[in-house]
């Protein structure tokens, strides 16, 4: 991958900027296509106009730093395009601990949208939605607002382990030449939780403290547990075989109604490999050692849970239609899920390890 394909797909403004800034409000959209060619016609006619689209917005005010990046979801791709499906593309893989799931929802579509201010979020949006007419449903629309500094509404500081330097984004989220038909681009994970808050508000802070792993007015990491029950942070840290952490970006958001008792987390995972996201959601529901689960999921229930893949916008705004319906129908199945190393002697889950190549 050049220099320039890193530089352009971390770009903090405009279209497929992966790496903008965490802003004051966010939108989570996701939709379902029609089964018709004339509605994926359309979907292929207005990404390719998306970035003339969100300028059209963005230009009264750039303080607003209006971004939208687009996910197209594996069982859409071969209807919207002939171009080649990147390698670990592949719909959201349910998981079932013993205690908690992360369900699987559709979502051929998904959109993020960020601005530092509500309305031209909105614009963009309904301009987005106008575009696309009848040839979409939405499944999934969501709002988020940054709450304090950069906390979530459990009262934590939020995205802390998210790498700052650019290369290490660079390197945490593109695609790179192993992955040819994903050069540029990037996977993303969506999942939507929901909080029973006053349950969480009643532990006392440091027992909140040892499932997070982390202080909660300072934000200072606490000590990782080497056996046993492990914190969050912890579970959510992904060290392959050889004793390298693979970093994703989070960009989460809090959401919420209090009229209506709903309070939640939007967590949204930005990652070069698709496999690292999926091993730290193992981690979690299923535990490790297994049956010690995350115990943050006593006060955080998934109710979707989305895959996608988000190309540079070069490519979002060319992609080559199919040449036929019958070649869209023919085309290659989904790759079969990246499989982790073998596991250790040691009866962990080896969930850290990196995906075997064979």
């Amino acid at each position: 991958m050049t220099n320039v394909e890193t530089t352009a797909s971390l770009t903090t403004t405009g279209l497929q900027a992966f790496a903008a800034p965490l802003t004051r409000h966010a939108i989570f959209l996701g939709l379902r296509v029609g089964a018709s060619s004339d509605a994926v016609d359309k979907v292929r006619d207005t990404l390719a106009d998306l970035a003339g689209t969100l300028e059209s917005v963005a230009f009264r005010d750039p303080h607003a730093h209006l971004s939208c990046t687009v996910g197209i979801g594996s069982d859409f791709w071969p209807r919207l395009t002939s171009a080649p499906k990147p390698a670990e593309l592949r719909p959201f893989t349910p998981i079932t601990g013993s205690v908690h799931s992360a369900v699987a929802t559709p979502g051929d579509l998904f959109f993020h949208i960020r601005s530092a201010w509500e309305d031209f979020g909105f614009e963009f949006e309904r301009l987005l939605l106008n575009a696309l007419g009848d040839s979409v449903q939405t499944v999934e629309e969501t709002a988020g607002f940054r709450y304090f500094d950069r906390r979530d509404l459990l009262g934590f500081v939020d995205g802390t382990a998210n790498p700052s330097v650019a290369s290490a984004i660079a390197e945490a989220l593109i695609v790179g030449d192993e992955d040819p038909a994903g050069t540029g681009g990037t996977y993303i994970v969506a999942q939507k939780y929901l909080h029973p808050i006053r349950a969480w508000q009643s532990l006392p802070t440091e027992m909140q403290e040892q499932i997070i792993g982390r202080t909660k007015p300072d934000n200072v990491e606490l000590p990782d547990a080497t056996s046993g029950q492990k914190s969050h942070k912890t579970l959510s840290t992904i060290v392959d075989a050889e004793g390298v952490e693979h970093d994703i970006l989070r960009d989460n958001m809090p959401f919420g109604s209090p009229g209506s008792d709903q309070f939640g987390t939007y967590f949204l995972g930005y990652s070069r490999h698709r496999w690292v996201i999926q091993q730290m959601l193992e981690r979690m529901f299923i535990g490790d050692p297994v049956g010690m689960y995350d115990r943050l999921l006593d006060f955080s229930t998934a109710i979707t849970g989305t895959a996608f893949f988000a190309p540079s916008a070069d490519v979002l705004g060319s992609l080559p239609a199919p040449s036929s319906t019958a070649d869209a129908a023919a085309a290659a199945p989904d790759p079969a899920p990246v499989s982790p190393s073998p596991s250790p002697a040691d009866n962990s889950l080896g969930l850290g390890g990196r995906p075997s190549t064979s």
